[in-house]
Order: C-alpha cells, then structure tokens, then sequence
C-alpha cells in the first residue's frame, strides 16, 4: 500500500477483529487483498511476528480455530472486573505480556461479572454493588491495557456463565428488542467471542466442562485434547498419557482477588480458589508443557521468579 489506509497498529487490530480474512479486511479498508497481503508481510518483517490467521469452523458454530507454529498464548479467566483496579495477578500477566510478545491473549470467560443482574437474590441491599454500565467501562479499560501490552497479539474471548447474564437478563425482560443494536455483550467489548477456541486442533480452550474437584483430569480424558478451561477458579495443570502421548488439563483460575468483593457470597468460607493465568507455548507446532503465573502471599511467581 504506498498510502496506507491506517497505521500498522490499526491494521494489526482490523486484522484481527475479521479473523486474518484477507477478504474482508480488504472490504473494510478498500483496497484490494493483493494490497492486504502485501502489507501484512511487510509488518511481519518490520515487527518480527507472524499475524496468525483466525478461521471460524463453519460446521461447528461457535468454534474458532488459530494456528502457533512458534511461540505464546497467555490465557487467563474469571476476572469478575467490578472496577478499573488490576489485582496482583494482572499486574503480572501485563508485564509478561510486555515480555513474552505472545502471539495470542485470550480472555477464557467471566470477564464480566453481571453483580446486578444475577439470577440469585441479593444477601441483603447490596448497594455498593457496581451497575451494568460501570462493568462495562471497566471491562473495556482493562481490555485496552491487555491490548497496550500485547501490541501483536490476537485477541479473543471465550463466553462464561457470568458474561450470559447480560443477554440472559435481557431477553427474559425485552425478547422483542432481539437484534436491536447494544442488546449483546458482543456490542460493548470488541474482542470477538466464540464458545471455544481451538489452537493447532491440539488445544482447545473453553470456559468450562466437567466440574469437581477432579474436573482437569477428567476434561482431558473426555476431550481427548489438551483442554484449557476456568470457571472453577482451582489454577492447576493435570497431566494425562495414553497411547497418544501426554496431554494436559489446564485451570485458568481467576484473575481476580479471591477474596474480592465479588465472591463474598461464599460467606468467608474457605475456598479452594487460586489467582493467577496460564501461559502455553509452542515449538515448530509441538505443544510445550503449559505453565503457571501464581499469587503466592500477594507475590506473583513465574517459573520460580517474582514478578
């Protein structure tokens, strides 16, 4: 392009937002793919990182898939973001974003908390509880310092049970409004959602499957993938081996404080939670063993190093 219709950095960004479709990237900007694709190989080569080409499964709704040859995807879940505040453990993962230059950050649901519009009754008034709106804004600014930290990344989400309660809230009040404009989560955070997301059809990432104590092991066994799920908030990796070599089941835990505000309908019993992320790495397409950033006493570790 000798006049490029956006900087580098918004095109990494529409690159991603349409899924690496030459197609319709080159729709959005009009100009032709001839065009697109020679720009992307020019960011390749000024940047040092490959802009990974995103496909939705047409058979499958609601799976997409990304392909690593070499390098990161940093995952994390349940950030439960009542307030622009970062925890411990966000403050960690930004700073490995800075320095691990992931090729992927994908948010593995409940990044919004829906404290207002639960299914369950209220313990009492409640009224310091944020609004709809407010969630959203935060939401959206810790997003935005994800996305400054990560400049190449691709950024995804997978949907939690938390991040239903908007459009479940709605469409039990308003059904007609289906369609209208503002009335999904989709339409107030920009990182496009998918039940699951499959990398290498080796690893797939999805909010959550079996549940229990045991649900890491039992996750692998039935997927017959290495399966990356939260939910549960435990921050645990299980190794599993067959006859197909080792695969893992990965909890995310939460990146927020366990003992925030947002979990205090468990009454301060104790709780078998753990604040923290996942990092996945690959070698020429060979999965890595999956590693842990943890909160230890207030402190985030990294393979045996404070952050």
């Amino acid at each position: 392009m000798s006049n490029p219709a956006c900087s580098d950095s918004e095109f990494i960004r529409i690159w991603q937002v349409h899924g690496g479709s030459a197609r319709r990237v080159s729709e959005f900007l009009k100009v032709s793919e001839r065009a697109v694709y020679s720009r992307r190989r020019n960011i390749e080569k000024a940047v040092g990182v490959s802009l990974i080409k995103g496909e939705r499964d047409a058979e499958v709704p609601g799976r997409f898939h990304l392909d690593i040859k070499d390098g990161s995807a940093i995952i994390f879940s349940d950030a439960h973001w009542w307030d622009a505040k970062p925890t411990v453990a966000e403050k960690a993962m930004l700073k490995l974003c800075k320095q691990l230059n992931p090729v992927a950050v994908i948010a593995n649901g409940d990044i919004f908390d829906g404290a207002r519009v639960s299914r369950h009754p209220p313990m009492d008034w409640e009224q310091d509880k944020p609004s709809v709106a407010d969630e959203l804004s935060a939401v959206r600014q810790h997003l935005f310092a994800i996305e400054k930290a990560a400049p190449h990344a691709v950024f995804r989400r997978t949907r939690g049970n938390h991040d239903s309660r908007f459009e479940m809230y709605l469409a039990s009040r308003a059904g007609e409004m289906a369609g209208v404009e503002g009335f999904r989560l989709s339409d107030h955070i920009h990182w496009p959602e998918s039940w699951s997301i499959w990398i290498n059809d080796q690893a797939v990432i999805k909010h959550r499957f079996k549940g229990g104590i045991h649900a890491t092991h039992n996750n692998t066994i039935w997927a017959g993938r290495t399966m990356v799920t939260g939910h549960l908030h435990s921050l645990k990796i299980t190794p599993f081996t067959d006859y197909n070599g080792t695969r893992y089941g990965v909890d995310t835990g939460t990146l927020a404080d366990p003992m925030g505000p947002q979990f205090e309908y468990g009454e301060d019993s104790p709780k078998n939670h753990r604040s923290g992320f996942a990092v996945l790495t690959w070698r020429k397409g060979e999965l890595l063993r999956p590693e842990l950033c943890e909160v230890i006493n207030g402190r985030a570790c990294f393979r045996g190093e404070w952050l």
